[in-house]
């Protein structure tokens, strides 16, 4: 047993006589295997209910179906006579409007104070009605530990193996690598994305470990409270934040090799947050990181999930949150983050200060191996707690690239658009883009290349100097506004691009 901690809390509760309990966890077969051995050790007799064949006595499969008990009702009616025992009501609480049913669970729960044995109930988010709250207690299934996904895999490749030829090609780093991958997946769900890539070409190989990556995406589009990005550049691709670059480039080796930092006492990084000008590669970061990295990146909008009904906008934040979780290891992307959290007061009823407060507790205490990458144009504008220490591992400052970052930028730009960058003269167009974003280059780019082609001309360093000169960037229309972000972020943030300090305002 590999969860032995939740096994001693489930049978110190059987044993304080809590006649309801409440496990929340879409693994039944894992809530199951829990109960069966409490219900082993307390020597207690064990049944288990299915809606469509009733309650069934004892944990083997074989085991004999008691008469006239697939109704909820009449099964509870059943326990309420059987006497000592665990009784597993696995997805009991779709059932829980009834009020014949809530009738009959008070009235087991009442026995249950004078004998040993409790009811069960399993499943996701379950809403017990007022007149069962006072008398339940809910706890939570803990997430497969490492050891139970290698216990799965060597069972799977071993059952395999004796029918079919099976060649498990990976070294001890990819193993734990592809071993971290399904950490977030039920057992089942992992069963069958083993069976499925052995089953692909008879083969185990460092190749599968991005394919149950594939896999996890589909869960996630599946639930369509996150977006999954894919993504296909690293941090060579971005221009400057040489402080940033060093930073993730350290904690590289931690996530490639998990059981080795582990075993050194390496916790999994916590996150950034990035602040700054815009357009200065914010969130080009959050994309890169989670290549380089060669993690999966799922991207959170707060936007898509406030709703109209009250209540529903905080369970679909949990409830994305929880996914995220789920699919861990991942890099969870959260952009503009001012807009999302920032309280709105009566006009939104405080939905907006009650997600912002989930949303602390989450970043402190949160379960699984999730890198968030936030990101805000202005994070003064945030309340303090998001900046504490434990929140993230550092707060970065993304200023506008320097001279030789923004002479990288139209290197990489022009590449992209299969433009020679050795045609032009980078250094004098470096020169001419000076309070230029990158975002803003790359747009003077776009435009030089739109008026190149309208005359039929090539694109060459004049036409961008032209371009250059016609745009006003927003280092000129908005400099006040910079120079108060500046100024909030001296002491209170980390250079992005290595400088010791965040520049004054030219």
């Amino acid at each position: 047993m590999t969860f032995p901690n939740f096994i001693d809390e489930l049978e110190l509760l059987v044993r304080s006589r809590y006649g309801l309990i409440v496990i929340d966890s879409w693994e039944l077969d894992r809530a199951d295997e829990a109960l069966r051995h409490v219900a082993s050790q307390l020597s207690l007799h064990y049944h288990a209910w299915r809606r469509s064949k009733g309650l069934q006595r004892g944990a083997d499969a074989g085991a004999p179906l008691v008469d006239d008990t697939a109704a909820p009702a009449d099964a509870l009616r059943f326990v309420e006579r059987e006497g000592a025992g665990i009784f597993h009501f696995p997805a009991l609480g779709a059932h829980l409007e009834d009020p014949l049913v809530i009738a009959h669970l008070l009235d087991v729960v009442e026995r249950f104070r004078m004998r040993r044995g409790t009811v069960v109930i399993t499943g996701r988010d379950v809403r017990l009605p007022e007149a069962l709250r006072q008398h339940a207690i809910v706890v939570r299934l803990p997430a497969p530990a490492i050891e139970e996904y290698r216990a799965l895999l060597e069972r799977v490749v071993r059952e395999h193996t004796a029918r079919m030829p099976v060649r498990v090609d990976m070294t001890a780093e990819g193993r734990s690598r592809l071993l971290h991958n399904l950490l977030g997946l039920s057992m089942i769900e992992a069963e069958k994305i083993l069976t499925r890539l052995i089953m692909a070409d008879g083969a185990l190989t460092e190749a599968d470990i991005a394919r149950v990556a594939d896999h996890k995406r589909q869960a996630v589009e599946q639930d369509g409270l996150l977006e999954y990005w894919v993504t296909t550049e690293g941090l060579a691709g971005v221009a400057g934040l040489e402080g940033l670059k060093r930073w993730l480039s350290k904690r590289r080796a931690s996530i490639l090799d998990p059981d080795r930092a582990t075993a050194f006492g390496l916790p999994f990084p916590k996150g950034i947050l990035l602040t700054g000008v815009p357009g200065c590669g914010k969130s080009l970061c959050a994309k890169s990181v989670a290549h380089e990295w060669q993690l999966p990146l799922l991207r959170l909008d707060p936007a898509l999930l406030y709703d109209k009904f009250v209540g529903d906008s905080e369970k679909n934040f949990k409830r994305a949150l929880a996914t995220a979780e789920r699919m861990a290891p991942i890099v969870l992307w959260i952009d503009e983050l001012e807009k999302a959290f920032t309280p709105g007061g009566d006009q939104d009823g405080g939905v907006a200060q009650r997600v912002f407060g989930g949303f602390l507790s989450w970043l402190q205490e949160r379960r699984g191996d999730v890198f968030v990458v936030a990101t805000a144009n202005d994070v003064s504008a945030l309340p303090p707690e998001f900046v504490r220490k434990g929140r993230f591992d550092e707060v970065f400052f993304v200023d506008l690239p320097e001279l030789d970052a923004r002479r990288q930028i139209f290197h990489l730009h022009l590449a992209k658009r299969r433009q020679n960058p050795a045609s032009f003269d980078l250094r004098v167009l470096a020169d001419a883009s000076a309070g230029f974003s990158g975002a803003e280059i790359e747009q003077t780019i776009v435009s030089g290349l739109f008026e190149a082609f309208g005359s039929s001309s090539p694109l060459t360093t004049d036409v961008l100097l032209s371009e250059l000169r016609a745009t006003r960037p927003l280092s000129r229309t908005m400099s006040e506004r910079l120079e108060q972000l500046r100024q909030w972020a001296t002491n209170r943030t980390v250079p992005a691009d290595g400088t010791k300090s965040v520049r004054a305002v030219a």
